[in-house]
């Protein structure tokens, strides 16, 4: 069985789970890491939101829970993301993330001997400029291959089809 440990920073979409679990030929095994929101992001989140041109999303970014108030949410993703992950067919066990997430990710691969690495969040354009983004970190850290993929949101799938729908009637 072909072990990955899979970090996140929102909860799995379907067209996620389709594309990791697809992946390799081999049944696949997944080792979820979770990582709530923390204070110290936020400023980097809202530069994030307005450099992709999400506006709305920047002004928002204080309303967001941080901290122990974000433990609550991403203990739901998480369980949502496992239960994604099953019901793909796939052997999935996670745990949300407390304290640096890549003192934790070296220690998840040493102890499972995964065979890969993959890092799925949104896009994080300043902290991937400067290559401290998770996915560059962890390739000096974990001795195993890292794959950096971005997270895809449903309801924005949705939207398109909706939208290309209404063009096309036009």
């Amino acid at each position: 069985m072909f072990t990955s440990v899979l970090m996140i920073e929102q909860p799995l979409s379907v067209t996620d789970v389709d594309f990791v679990t697809t992946l390799h030929d081999d049944a696949m095994s997944f080792v979820v890491l979770m990582q709530p929101r923390g204070a110290e992001d936020r400023l980097l989140r809202a530069i994030d939101d307005v450099a992709l041109g999400e506006l709305e999303q920047a002004v928002h970014e204080a309303d967001e829970p941080e901290g122990e108030q974000a433990v609550r949410p991403a203990a739901l993703a998480l369980e949502h993301s496992l239960r994604l992950l099953r019901d793909a067919g796939s052997e999935a066990v996670g745990q949300i993330v407390d304290g640096h997430p890549l003192d934790l990710l070296r220690s998840v691969v040493e102890q499972t001997h995964a065979d890969e690495v993959i890092v799925l969040t949104a896009p994080h354009l300043v902290e991937e400029f400067f290559h401290r983004d998770w996915a560059s970190r962890a390739r000096h850290k974990v001795g195993v291959p890292v794959l950096k993929l971005y997270a895809h949101n449903d309801e924005d799938e949705t939207e398109r089809k909706d939208e290309s729908r209404d063009e096309g009637m036009a």
